[in-house]
């Protein structure tokens, strides 16, 4: 896994934050494969609620770990919750490193 420790605790506390305590976060993609270089960080969040606005949580989500790190590093977010029916990327995502 590519991302620090400073950085991997800033995400969970903003996924708590944001999605609340019953959500999960995973990293996948470059970021997840320690033989990989640069990237992205890609994050599959799942929660049991339904998420009446997810790309606005996720955005907020995206503001929040960037304040956190003050890091200008790209991140993608993809929610998964009740309603979203299941694609390619979440399926990808589920295989990610739980945080």
């Amino acid at each position: 896994m590519r991302i620090t420790v400073q950085q991997r605790l800033a995400i969970v506390a903003a996924v708590r934050e944001i999605f609340g305590l019953d959500a999960t976060v995973r990293l996948f993609g470059s970021r997840a494969d320690d033989t990989a270089r640069g990237g992205d960080i890609d994050l599959y969040i799942e929660t049991p609620c339904l998420e009446a606005n997810k790309a606005d949580k996720a955005s907020k989500l995206v503001a929040r770990i960037g304040y956190k790190l003050g890091d200008l590093l790209p991140i993608d977010v993809v929610v998964q919750d009740q309603a979203t029916p299941l694609q390619r990327i979440h399926l990808e995502g589920k295989q990610g490193i739980l945080l």
